[in-house]
């Protein structure tokens, strides 16, 4: 008997923790955003932009799994920082019954941040819609970034102060071309890529660069067990979950673990606005 009890009241205990890790996962940390605040130095930085912030908002998903009022508010809290250059690493969307939610994206986009300098964005795999290679999505996104004065870098670069910032097309998209992306790329510059698929930073494909990649894409594998991390990331080289990676040729990878999420769950994962103040490196 006094067996019974005790196995009863061990399978009731495991039942409520299981119920209250369940909860907290599915319903607390999607919506439990940490706001990371990091260093990020660069090579020959102009002085002008020492000090300056750059606040990296990544894969908000905007679909039937994210909240849109989730992401405003979120927006709103950003927009009171006033940073001086505001990056969108991709993933803007995620389809709703095959098709892209461009009506709940344009509602969101309205109240997006912007940069005091300058507002860049990068596509993601998600904004390429079916199997990732619809063109004509991409191009649709695009348009409607472009509408609210977000300027959109596909595989080009744009200079702001002396700064030159590189966005490269989704790595699985239609789009990829990260030779012409570099292409014009100086040691003596200072230089920052943008990159949505960390994968991208194992390719022959750049032309010398050094410094730093901001990522986004694997959302931490949004379920990471205590003691073994991710069970599923997308992405070939494992190690690229999140955070700063160092990488060959003098590359520092950053992985945003992103504001939104693919499936509505997280777990050890929570997601992440990143905010960098740029200095000398």
């Amino acid at each position: 008997m006094k067996k019974k009890r005790f196995f009863k009241k061990a399978f009731i205990t495991l039942t409520l923790i299981a119920a209250l890790l369940g909860y907290y996962a599915w319903q607390i940390e999607p919506h439990w955003v940490r706001f990371d605040q990091l260093k990020l130095p660069i090579k020959n930085l102009p002085e002008k932009l020492e000090g300056k912030t750059l606040v990296q908002i990544s894969d908000i998903h905007i679909g039937d799994y994210v909240d849109k009022d989730f992401i405003i508010n979120n927006f709103a809290k950003v927009g009171v920082m006033h940073a001086d250059i505001i990056v969108y690493t991709g993933d803007f969307v995620r389809l709703v019954d095959n098709a892209l939610p461009l009506d709940d994206l344009d509602a969101v986009l309205r109240l997006a941040p912007r940069g005091k300098l300058q507002t860049l964005a990068i596509l993601g795999n998600h904004d390429y819609g079916r199997a990732f290679k619809d063109g004509a999505a991409a191009d649709s996104i695009t348009a409607l970034l472009t509408k609210y004065c977000i300027t959109v870098l596909r595989n080009e670069s744009l200079q702001i102060n002396g700064l030159h910032i590189y966005g490269m097309d989704d790595y699985w998209g239609t789009n990829f071309d990260p030779i012409k992306t570099m292409q014009n790329y100086s040691p003596k510059q200072a230089s920052l890529v943008l990159c949505h698929n960390p994968d991208v930073a194992d390719l022959d494909v750049w032309n010398g660069y050094e410094g730093w990649i901001l990522s986004g894409h694997t959302h931490a594998g949004q379920v990471r067990l205590p003691f073994w991390g991710s069970p599923i990331i997308p992405v070939s080289n494992k190690n690229y979950d999140q955070g700063i990676k160092k990488v060959s040729g003098n590359r520092t990878l950053y992985i945003n673990r992103g504001l939104g999420h693919s499936i509505p769950i997280r777990f050890n994962a929570r997601p992440e606005i990143a905010i960098f103040t740029l200095t000398k490196g």
